[in-house]
């Protein structure tokens, strides 16, 4: 025992001895001053500048756009200048674009492939009605604020010519022709033309000659290829592609893998290229500003509305996409957004969901720490089908051209605008200005002309930037609740996994202790054990 007190002692001076070195470095320490906490300061801002870096610059690269188009609207460019001055910007957006395809193919063939059956149907069935219900929300939220506002209400005389409107309105198109598109692009006849060519009806205009000698003009619907990628069909096949990859079991593991190098260096390419981010964002916002004519004729004719589409931009991403995600997890909606300004900044350029999807991508599992599997199913999934930015400005439109030409609109009309704005965001496409020819459908279902359109174009470019951001808002929020929730049945699953197995090991020990055997040998050794000594000695 003695040696043992021997060490308690001895430890007990050593501690004693530290205490008093602790002591002397803190007293040190304090004697130092304010030239050890600047130090730290300046540590601790130098190690948030390294951690933040893309961010601060992608942030001061739209601020600098801002600034540089402002400077150089008084040079007076011409059409070329103009052009040269949005050539980096023009770099980055065929950069983006060139990695979406690898990107959504890739990812979503491994993300299927990755996940059993069941979870892929339950996760499948919850983005969808999650998709649903937010579109079918943010085309109510709109609607309501142009009861509210209405903003074409007295602004019969917007359309003149010192707007610098766009002459010609989007070619319109029948409502079920609109919708077999969507149908017939899902399934693409050719899959490698689906990578740049996308199928529209158009229609043709016949004239027939009667046996009475009248003339009769005919609109003939013809079926037509038009430049874009068509996304829809791509998203179909590498998910039904990933589904049968993973069925195949063993003879299928090589093509996953594959898959999943593909994927794993493209996204080293996005990486790269979101280095570059800050520049080309500079001088596409630059070379935006600089190509209005006349900004402020603009947005004082048409403020109202700017104003109106803007402010349910706002509503739907700062409240109520946040309370859906806040209701789902229980978590800090907004200390997740604020891991997403790097793709916001560049959804806010770029004017594109699928453009700003590579990092989208990347920002969402680096910084939130969104499991791989889930990410890059459901965003490339959410780019081309989650439209709430587009469906606000389509029904905002909408109701603005209704009150600009004196159209009171009835309940049938509004539960049509409802139904076709969440249909037909389905099929926008995920570039600049995608969102302006599907109003076409919706003025066409409710009997509205299409030649004010060129309203709704002049004012794109404005409304387009916070459109955008709301939709990939949508996607990585959506993202975010499908892992929470894939997280919170696998530790269910595995809870119940660690009852089964003590109930089992319980059921095991008292089978042993009920069993007939145990239990005779039980009652021989306790007849043995409570008999007296004289009666084993009579027995003897």
């Amino acid at each position: 025992m003695e040696p043992a007190g021997g060490v308690e002692k001895g430890d007990g001076a050593e501690k004693a001895g530290n205490g008093h070195a602790e002591g002397a470095e803190e007293s040190g320490g304090a004697g130092a001053g304010g030239g050890g906490g600047g130090g730290g300061r300046l540590r601790g801002c130098r190690g948030f500048l390294r951690r933040n870096a893309l961010v601060v610059l992608t942030v001061s690269g739209v601020v600098a756009g801002v600034a540089l188009g402002a400077a150089v609207r008084g040079a007076a460019l011409s059409p070329a200048q103009v052009a040269y001055l949005a050539f980096p910007g023009e770099l980055l957006l065929r950069m983006l674009r060139m990695v979406i395809l690898p990107l959504v193919v890739c990812s979503l063939v491994s993300g299927a492939a990755s996940l059993d059956t069941r979870s892929l149907g339950r996760l499948g069935g919850i983005a969808v009605a999650y998709f649903l219900g937010t579109t079918l929300l943010a085309s109510g939220l709109a609607v309501a604020l142009g009861f509210i506002i209405r903003p074409g209400a007295g602004a019969a005389a917007l359309n003149t010519p010192g707007l610098g409107l766009p002459g010609a309105a989007p070619p319109s198109k029948k409502t079920v022709d609109s919708f077999l598109d969507l149908v017939r692009n899902l399934f693409p006849a050719n899959l490698v033309a689906a990578a740049f060519r996308t199928y529209v009806t158009e229609y043709k205009t016949v004239l027939r000659n009667t046996t009475s000698g009248n003339v009769t003009v005919e609109k003939i619907p013809v079926g037509n290829e038009i430049e874009g990628m068509n996304i829809l069909g791509l998203v179909l096949f590498a998910l039904v592609l990933g589904v049968a990859l993973k069925k195949l079991g063993r003879e299928g593991e090589d093509l996953i893998r594959f898959f999943n190098s593909f994927n794993e260096a493209t996204m080293v390419l996005v990486t790269w290229i979101m280095w570059y981010v800050p520049i080309g964002i500079m001088f596409l916002v630059g070379s935006k500003i600089v190509e209005m004519e006349d900004i402020v004729l603009l947005v004082t004719s048409l403020g109202k509305y700017i104003f109106a589409s803007i402010l349910g931009h706002f509503i739907h991403g700062g409240i109520i996409l946040p309370l859906i995600y806040f209701a789902s997890t229980r978590q800090n909606p907004y200390r997740f957004l604020l891991g997403l300004i790097t793709p916001f900044a560049t959804a806010f350029a770029t004017c594109s969901s699928s453009a700003t999807l590579p990092s989208m991508i990347k920002c969402i599992e680096e910084n939130n720490g969104v499991d791989h599997r889930i990410s890059r199913f459901i965003l490339p999934i959410g780019a081309t089908v989650n439209m709430d930015g587009a469906a606000i400005f389509q029904c905002m439109a909408a109701v603005f051209i209704a009150q600009l030409n004196n159209v009171d609109l009835n309940a049938g009309q509004i539960f049509t605008i409802l139904v076709t704005a969440t249909a037909s965001s389905v099929g926008a496409a995920g570039v600049p200005a995608g969102g302006v020819l599907t109003i076409a459908i919706i003025l066409e279902a409710i009997g509205l002309p299409t030649n004010d359109l060129s309203l709704i174009l002049a004012v794109d470019w404005i409304v387009d930037r916070t459109t955008t951001v709301v939709n990939v808002e949508g996607d990585a929020l959506g993202a975010g609740i499908l892992n929470y929730l894939n997280e919170k049945d696998k530790k269910e699953k595995e809870q119940e996994l660690k009852e089964v197995s003590v109930e089992a090991v319980a059921n095991s020990k008292s089978e042993e202790e009920t069993s007939p055997l145990v239990t005779h040998k039980n009652q021989v050794s306790n007849a043995t054990s409570t008999a007296d000594p004289e009666s084993k000695e009579s027995v003897l």
